[in-house]
């Protein structure tokens, strides 16, 4: 069984930079891609960004393209969200997600295993 932790999340002012971390067990995480996804009050939970198992390859939304970072660090089974000149927009809980299956997708369909979420606020 996965189980996957988010931490980082918080209040933050807009402009301002905010990290997030999920820490992964369970499984062998350097085989997985990893994703984040956040999903905002009476919003549909929407694709971040997603890492592939090496972290060669990386994709991002185009709402946060050049904002956000996401990377990993296999040797401690934990994916990264940096965050940067955030707006209150990106407000919303933020999950990060497991694949268990090939390739780099940005569906929520795509990815098997789940976080509880952190939350970020960026007021204005």
């Amino acid at each position: 069984q996965v189980q996957l932790v988010e931490s980082g999340g918080g209040l933050v002012q807009a402009g301002g930079s905010l990290g997030l971390s999920c820490a992964a067990s369970g499984r062998t995480f350097s085989t997985y891609a990893m994703g984040w996804f956040r999903q905002a009050p009476g919003k549909e939970r929407e694709f971040v960004a997603a890492i592939s198992r090496s972290g060669d390859d990386t994709y991002y939304a185009d709402s946060v393209k050049g904002r956000f970072t996401i990377s990993r660090d296999n040797a401690k089974n934990t994916v990264y969200l940096q965050m940067n000149s955030l707006k209150p927009e990106d407000t919303a809980l933020y999950y990060c997600a497991l694949r268990i299956t090939r390739g780099l997708v940005t569906t929520i369909e795509g990815f098997a295993y789940w976080g509880q979420g952190t939350q970020v606020t960026v007021s204005s």
